[in-house]
């Protein structure tokens, strides 16, 4: 059997297993490519046609076979099989105790899409909701001359993030810190990335095993989704710089946001997922929805 010939095998029993994606591939054809490369040891942006009649050997079969099944069977993301998830073009340690990064914010890191709010000013940012420390990581790599905190509630996701941190060799320029919300961390930052636990109450009891597979406290945001939003909001006027910004991504919960804050003057930025994803909000605009005389839910 030929590489090829394992491909096609291998995308055709996750194919038939109805499996659930989003965390790192959208159909069972990359994810096959994923899980077989990775077995093999070939790097992930190998040129499939290249390799295509590369001969595969009965235990190198055995062991793609073994990692496709168990794919099928425990429904967990490939990130979580493989200990290893890509943003960016960048590698990243993942496991369980820590949600599969897959934010939107690392294509506006990387393609430069929020660098007009930034400038000489800027020399602190907070990775609010770090997870695994990627956006952390990101950011640090994108701009050298800031300093990052990457702040999480869950300390098992901070022990993944201590991983990244330190397989990136970015230990002078990350901290990670213990925090609930803002508790922790209060600034002044001159830009905060935040994936916050957004999806709303419906939305969780829906969803397929893979993204149960999860931890809960990294996507539950209550019965409308806002519930973190809602204290992230309240807080942090105090806590940014006046030419702060705040870039917050709300999934596809754009509908229960503007309820939530009707007259919050909003900056939408466009993703490869669409212009409704991600969102700036200047200190200006923070300080106004704090000012209102008619409080926000």
């Amino acid at each position: 059997m030929n590489l090829q010939e394992l491909l096609t095998e291998a995308a055709h029993s996750l194919d038939a297993a109805q499996l659930a994606y989003g965390h790192g591939t959208t159909n069972a054809q990359d994810e096959a490519a994923w899980l077989v490369l990775w077995q093999l040891g070939l790097p992930l942006d190998s040129d499939l046609d290249t390799l295509a009649g590369q001969p595969v050997s009965p235990e190198q079969q055995t062991a793609v076979r073994a990692l496709v099944q168990r794919r099928i069977d425990t429904r967990e993301p490939a990130a979580y099989l493989t200990q290893e998830a890509w943003l960016q073009g960048v590698p990243f340690y993942v496991d369980r105790r820590a949600i599969v990064p897959r934010s939107f914010i690392a294509e506006l890191i990387a393609e430069g899409s929020i660098d007009h709010w930034l400038g000489a000013h800027t020399r602190t940012v907070l990775d609010l909701c770090t997870g695994n420390g990627s956006l952390a990581v990101l950011a640090a790599l994108a701009w050298p001359d800031v300093q990052v905190t990457g702040a999480d509630i869950s300390t098992d996701a901070l022990a993944v993030a201590r991983i990244n941190v330190d397989q990136h060799g970015l230990q002078e320029r990350i901290g990670l810190t213990e925090s609930d919300g803002l508790a922790a961390c209060p600034g002044p930052w001159d830009l905060v990335l935040c994936n916050p636990p957004y999806v709303n109450a419906a939305s969780m009891d829906a969803l397929p095993a893979e993204y149960r597979a999860e931890p809960e406290l990294a996507l539950a945001g209550g019965a409308d989704g806002m519930d973190f939003i809602r204290a992230l909001l309240r807080d942090l006027p105090t806590r940014l710089s006046p030419q702060g910004v705040l870039v917050l991504e709300i999934g596809n919960e754009r509908e229960h946001f503007e309820a939530a804050f009707p007259q919050l003057e909003t900056v939408w930025l466009s993703t490869s997922a669409g212009d409704d994803q991600v969102l700036l909000l200047t200190s200006d605009s923070l300080s106004a929805l704090a000012a209102s005389p008619a409080p926000h839910p």
